[in-house]
Parts: structure tokens; C-alpha cells; sequence
């Protein structure tokens, strides 16, 4: 394997096509709609990656990306955000995350920014 990547994003068709793709790829793919589930997949599987989505009913993004943390203080973080929350892309910059994408998102990026920052969480 390539590697294990974690999508979390609330909207069931968003993580189906990450799924689809990054598993095309040859990666090893989690899916989770909502942090609880996101939290347990950190705790039982320590992906190498996480695709996060920032705005997610219950906990946001920027709520699961601190409580990864601390269950894993080196976990790599690309969060995926609608356009015209800087606050929030900041803080999760601030946090660590590596990069961010704006939804609609075009799968090409995020298929490279996979291969770009995979290799360097795997090596942490």
C-alpha cells in the first residue's frame, strides 16, 4: 500500500469521488461524515493523511483537527473549505494543517497534493 489516507467530509458524494480516486491510486482509503468518527478512525487506523473538511455539523473542522492532535501530534492535515473562510483557514494553518483546498475543488489538485505531502507524513 501507499499509504492510508482519511477522508472526513459530511457530504456523502464528496467522500465517495476522494474515495474512489485515492483508492484508483492505489492508497488505502477511511471515510468519516463527522468528527466522532473521524477521532475513532485516528485512534484505531493512524492514517498517514487526512483530507478534512472544515465545516461539519456537530464538531468543525478546526474542533477535530485539535482533538487529532491530541491523539496524534505529527498527523498531516489538508483541510477543504468553502471559498471565504480565511479565519478559518488560518487557525487550521496556525494548527498545522499542510495546505488547503476551496470547494469546488478540482480532483486533479487533490490527487497531487497527495503524492506531494504523503511521502513526507510517512517519513514523520
Amino acid at each position: 500500500m501507499k499509504g492510508k489516507i482519511l477522508i472526513v467530509d459530511d457530504q456523502f458524494g464528496i467522500r465517495i469521488l476522494l474515495n474512489e480516486v485515492l483508492q484508483k491510486e492505489g492508497y488505502d482509503t477511511y471515510q468519516a461524515a463527522n468528527g466522532i468518527q473521524a477521532l475513532e478512525i485516528v485512534t484505531n487506523h493512524s492514517p498517514d493523511l487526512v483530507l478534512l473538511d472544515m465545516k461539519i455539523p456537530g464538531m468543525d473542522g478546526i474542533e477535530i483537527l485539535k482533538r487529532m492532535r491530541v491523539i496524534d501530534k505529527e498527523i498531516c492535515v489538508i483541510i477543504m473549505t468553502a471559498y471565504g473562510e480565511l479565519d478559518m483557514i488560518q487557525e487550521a494553518k496556525d494548527l498545522g494543517a499542510l495546505t488547503h483546498f476551496a470547494k469546488p475543488f478540482d480532483i486533479d489538485d487533490i490527487r497531487a497534493a497527495v503524492k506531494k505531502y504523503l511521502p513526507i507524513a510517512k517519513s514523520l
